[in-house]
């Protein structure tokens, strides 16, 4: 017989195995958690089994959207924990923009989209979801 889980709402996507790239975001100390690691040089590390919301608000996720709305979505993540200070916010906007571009999203789309995660960065910061109970 098992016991009850715990278990969060709210996501839609869900690594399935890691990713590593070089982030332009370097703290001052190497920040490790359980599905995300940036060191001090950049080298950021999402988990297998990270779990994320593609992007937020009207939108459609497509293929050029998935890598940046993770990136931006564990950058969010760790800001609100406390592991970078906000000012990280701005950095990482524009580096989810950059990340679009890259992946050849249609300029136009792709200002609207930075404009949407902007106007988001003045909202308050919220809690880590909260964890549910089921037997």
């Amino acid at each position: 017989m098992f016991g009850p889980i715990k278990y969060r709402k709210g996501y839609k996507y869900q690594l399935a195995v890691d990713v590593l790239g070089q982030s332009p975001i370097h703290p001052k100390k190497d920040i490790k958690t359980e599905f995300i690691d940036i060191d001090i040089g950049g080298l950021m590390i999402v988990r297998s089994a990270y779990s994320w919301d593609g992007a937020s608000g009207p939108t459609i996720d497509t293929k050029n959207t998935m890598t940046p709305s993770l990136i931006h979505d564990s950058y969010c993540q760790l800001i609100r924990n406390g592991y970078l200070p906000d000012s990280a916010r701005k950095e990482a906007d524009r580096y989810f923009y950059e990340m679009l571009r890259e992946r050849k999203m249609w300029w136009p789309r792709a200002r609207v989209w930075y404009r949407g995660v902007r106007i988001g960065a003045k909202a308050k910061k919220q809690k880590p979801k909260k964890v549910f109970t089921a037997k």
